[in-house]
């Protein structure tokens, strides 16, 4: 079950909750009782590290096929530095 971070928009009061996703969203603030207990954006509670797919594939850098090329030969045949 996923963690939500709330805030109160009326007494500032802030509570993580433990909620299924598809229940309702709460409302009322435990504090002040108002309706104004809200979801808050924040970041995921997990990294993507190591030498998954997304460093091979996605992350920045050069692509292998631009690597290959960067190790080519000259096309001339002379061994000179004409590319």
């Amino acid at each position: 079950m996923p963690i939500y971070d709330y805030q109160c928009s009326h007494c500032g009061f802030k509570q993580e909750v433990m909620r299924k996703v598809s229940e309702p969203s709460v409302t009322a603030c435990p504090q002040c009782q108002q309706n104004t207990f809200t979801k808050l954006l924040s970041a995921p509670s997990f990294q993507l590290n190591g030498t998954g797919w997304y460093a091979t594939d996605f992350k920045g850098g050069s692509k292998p096929s631009e690597k290959a090329k960067e190790t080519e030969a000259p096309s001339c045949g002379t061994g000179c530095a004409c590319h």
